[in-house]
């Protein structure tokens, strides 16, 4: 769920300007789950631009303290959270963990790592929203660690239905910066992409397990 829609197109627009969020939709991208996709997204690149990420990172930090107030611990999933996370723990001046995919085979065997309380109040930060799967395992980590997970904030969603079912299943809360409609409008209006397009991208969303281009 978006919170701010001013935010939600600002976003999407960094995000198209630098390439984060590349649009294909006459070829196609191909995930590491096997789906064919007009459109791919890597938030990592937002750290190398400094002025991008540090709008990134209050946006983030605004919306936690709006939704939460302030938790004990901010929680970033690995990988590609931790780096925008600590940015956001920074921030609102708090203690930093991150959550592993599984725990380690080896020395202590962490799945969570940093210093975490039973009971301690936790905000998840993640960058981006495709099936959800992955971003809830890491919640599972942290309950199963003694956490209180408020919620999520993450900076990109597919919108994908799959996710929406999945975290109400998990009862946890997800709000993001922007999201795939509020994307695929911003690139139509401005040109990045024809109408046609348009049309394409919004049919892949639809099934995207399915799709062919």
């Amino acid at each position: 769920m978006v919170l701010n829609k001013d935010t939600a197109q600002k976003t999407a627009e960094l995000l198209l300007q630098i390439n984060a969020i590349k649009l294909e939709p006459e070829n196609h991208f191909t995930w590491a789950s096997g789906w064919k996709s007009p459109i791919y997204c890597d938030n990592r690149i937002i750290l190398s631009y400094p002025a991008i990420r540090n709008y990134i990172r209050e946006e983030i930090g605004k919306q936690v303290e709006q939704l939460y107030g302030k938790p004990d611990v901010i929680a970033g999933v690995a990988t590609g959270a931790i780096g925008i996370g600590i940015l956001v723990a920074e921030y609102l001046g708090l203690p930093f963990i991150y959550v592993r995919p599984e725990a380690k085979s080896h020395g202590r065997q962490n799945q969570v790592e940093g210093q975490l309380e039973a009971d301690q109040t936790v905000v998840v930060i993640e960058d981006l929203i495709s099936t959800g799967k992955s971003s809830l395992n890491a919640v599972d980590a942290l309950e199963k660690a003694g956490a209180n997970v408020k919620g999520m904030v993450a900076i990109f969603t597919y919108g994908f239905d799959t996710a929406t079912e999945n975290f109400e299943d998990k009862k946890t809360t997800l709000h993001t910066l922007s999201d795939y409609e509020h994307l695929a409008k911003l690139a139509a209006e401005t040109g990045y992409i024809k109408e046609n397009e348009l049309k394409t991208l919004m049919t892949w969303r639809e099934n995207p397990s399915q799709w062919k281009q």
